[in-house]
């Protein structure tokens, strides 16, 4: 290897840079921002204000803030709905001076004020909601005339009782307590904020009005085609936010003990400049609760410090409008471009450099060289069948496949001319196994590891293994099964081909070429799932030995075989028995002479095997061309190989016409029959095999008994 190529390797092996394109596919990096922002202002006022962390200016601030939090919340689930509330300021000042003219005025109990307030909250938004969900009008210009309304409403009414409010000879502990007192340092006002976030995050998240909710806000049309009632959950986001800020209006009551022309001035602005700073979209159907919290605080931060700093009212409004203008423009731009991002970084190809094989054209007497036996094959559900990945059969000569409908199909022995859906499984059915009851195990596509009983009755197994501790990448999913294979004492053995990237996406695997795919074993005693091998190029085909001791897996971008031992001195231990094949190995199945068979699902190519010591320019191609014009691994021309115990290759076979079966994913023999089936196929393949044993079949070799 010259020093460029170990240059080239270092850098692109060693530099993670995939994890940029895993970490912005993460939810929690939305936040991320706004949590900067935060810690950045927070940080900068505190250094900057004199006793800015005395727990006296703490607690001080944070009532003010706990109040601040309960309308953002409101206004959050409105955007989250895909709408605006400008109101809440005039709703915040209505239930304000409906909660104080109760308590004084009509010196009723503080819990009737609490009503009052809560009653005026909840009726002004659901005027709100009406006009704006079931009369479907204009949300901008809806709440800004109802906050015109309110706030001259309010005027009114401070001017002509104001004076009553003040004069006024009514007093409550209650009240004092809820404005002034603490619960172990912390206010009320944040005590009931706190309470108000977590369970409209957990509605938000865990149910299904609040589901509903982020999903009108994702697409009010897609909403009402899939039964959700569109506008009586709109209705409900603003009844939700009339009554926060009511709550909030109660709160800021019992603190001031009045109501006045200042009261809730502004604070539309300031709640709505949050959200949006937070990191919530105004596009509806993206956001969170926490990210309006975070931007309710940083937003009180910079408002107050600006103001304990010297700076007048100019000031502060124009660094809110700075800050609106530039949360729009980033919320604007990224949703717009945020799939351009990752397309530009996700796929990080790696350097490897693929050792040097033996050739399979006919003619260079090698072991694997190919010849035109499988052309002869006869066909089995010509143009009825697309993409048998797989295919088995039972002990009474039936055939089964998948196809990439999601079905998986019987054909009747022993012509096989006629057929039936024997399931619907969903997503598209790879690797198939009985095991000892005859039930059809089998590896779905982006799915996991389903079972079908004999009646036919589809269970899922396995969706899911332990996630690493150390793994960026969310490897606890099942993201592409692909073999599987049943040992005697009933385990499961599978692979998960790659972690990156779902089944369809096999493409891009290959030409990343990173080390992510695994074994896993499935117990079904305990309902566990564990990873036993990690960190290989597109695991593929897995057979258990004749022995039942060890099994074989291949792994295709690598174009090797490996031995992993179950039982006795090695297990637990993995060693490579074929490496350098001049194709890359799918399915691998036992042959009735204790050898096994294994499909080659398409053969190297120089111009390939060269790309993946160039991973820049690999990375270069994925960015500038499009799709179709990739250089991608052959899969047109691939064959069938057998192999023995010590990885000797034993004989190969080929379609070399290319009409019948030039890609190959399985095989399996049955009654002197090999069988044969490829994702790109439309049919499945029967050849007979000269001098095999006409009585062996894989379910007699597995579990015992006749054929």
């Amino acid at each position: 290897m010259s020093f460029r190529e170990r240059l080239q390797a270092w850098r692109y092996n060693f530099i993670p840079d995939h994890l940029v394109g895993e970490i912005l596919t993460k939810r929690w990096t939305d936040n991320a921002i706004p949590f900067l922002v935060l810690v950045i202002t927070v940080a900068s006022f505190g250094s900057a204000i004199p006793g800015f962390f005395k727990p006296y200016s703490l607690q001080e601030s944070t009532r003010q803030l706990g109040e601040f939090s309960i309308v953002v919340t409101g206004l959050t689930v409105v955007m989250l709905g895909g709408g605006i509330d400008l109101s809440v300021g005039s709703i915040f000042a209505l239930s304000c001076f409906a909660a104080v003219s109760v308590f004084f005025i009509f010196e009723q109990p503080v819990w009737m004020a609490l009503l009052a307030a809560l009653a005026t909250g909840v009726f002004c938004g659901a005027i709100n909601g009406y006009l704006v969900g079931f009369l479907r009008l204009r949300a901008f210009l809806t709440t800004l005339v109802t906050f015109i309304i309110g706030r001259a409403v309010f005027d009114i009414l401070v001017v002509n009782y104001g004076a009553d409010i003040q004069t006024s000879m009514a007093s409550s502990d209650v009240w004092d307590f809820i404005g002034d007192g603490s619960v172990h340092g912390f206010s009320v006002p944040v005590i009931t904020a706190v309470v108000v976030a977590l369970m409209t995050h957990i509605a938000l998240t865990r149910s299904r009005p609040g589901w509903h909710v982020l999903a009108v806000g994702g697409s009010r049309r897609s909403s009402h085609n899939a039964g959700i009632q569109v506008r009586r959950t709109v209705f409900f986001t603003y009844v939700f936010s009339g009554f926060c800020a009511s709550l909030a209006g109660f709160l800021i009551a019992c603190r001031l003990s009045g109501a006045g022309p200042g009261t809730g001035l502004n604070l539309e602005i300031l709640a709505l400049t949050a959200a949006v700073v937070g990191g919530n979209s105004l596009g509806g159907g993206r956001g969170s609760v926490a990210k309006g919290i975070m931007g309710a605080i940083i937003v009180l931060v910079m408002t107050n410090g600006l103001i304990r700093l010297g700076y007048g009212t100019g000031t502060n409004q124009m660094v809110l409008g700075l800050m609106l203008a530039i949360a729009v423009t980033i919320d604007i731009r990224w949703l717009k471009n945020r799939h351009k991002v990752l397309n530009e970084v996700y796929v990080a190809p790696v350097y490897l450099k693929m050792g040097e094989a033996q050739s399979a054209v006919p003619g260079s007497s090698t072991p694997y060289e190919l010849d035109n036996r499988l052309a002869e094959a006869d066909h089995i559900g010509l143009g009825e069948l697309e993409g048998p990945e797989d295919v088995i059969l039972d002990r009474a000569d039936n055939l089964y496949c998948g196809t990439r409908h999601g079905e998986i199909v019987r054909f009747f022995g022993p012509d096989y001319r006629r057929s039936e859906v024997f399931a619907h499984v969903g997503g598209f059915p790879l690797g198939l196994a009985f095991d000892r009851d005859g039930n059809l195990i089998s590896c779905v596509g982006a799915m996991g590891l389903y079972s079908i009983s004999p009646e036919r009755e589809v269970k899922k197994l396995s969706d899911e293994t332990s996630r690493s501790w150390t793994s960026v990448v969310d490897d606890a999913r099942l993201r592409d099964p692909n073999d599987c294979d049943i040992a005697p004492d009933g385990r499961i053995y599978f692979t998960d081909s790659t972690k990156r990237y779902d089944a369809h996406d096999w493409a891009l695997d290959s030409i990343e070429n990173r080390a992510t795919g695994r074994l896993l074993v499935y117990d079904p005693k305990d309902g566990s799932t564990k990873t036993l091998l990690d960190g290989y190029r597109y695991l593929n085909g897995v057979c258990i030995a004749h022995d039942g001791k060890s099994l074989f897996v291949a792994e295709s971008w690598a174009c090797r075989v490996h031995r992993y031992w179950m039982e006795g001195p090695k297990a637990g231990s993995a060693e490579c028995v074929i490496k350098d094949m001049p194709g890359y190995p799918d399915n691998i199945n036992r042959a009735s002479d204790g050898t096994y068979w294994m499909a080659w699902l398409g053969m190297r190519t120089p111009s390939f095997d060269l790309s993946l010591r160039h991973p820049a320019m690999r990375k270069r191609m994925t960015r500038r061309l499009p799709q179709d014009e990739w250089l991608f691994p052959n899969i047109n021309t691939g064959g069938v190989v057998k192999f023995d115990e010590t990885g000797r290759i034993v004989e190969a076979l080929g379609d070399l016409s290319g009409t019948a079966h030039p890609m190959v994913t399985s095989m399996r023999e049955h009654k002197g029959f090999l069988f044969v089936g490829g994702i790109l196929n439309n049919r499945v393949g029967r050849y007979r095999i000269p001098g095999a044993n006409e009585n062996w079949t894989g379910p007699s070799s597995y579990w015992g008994g006749s054929a």
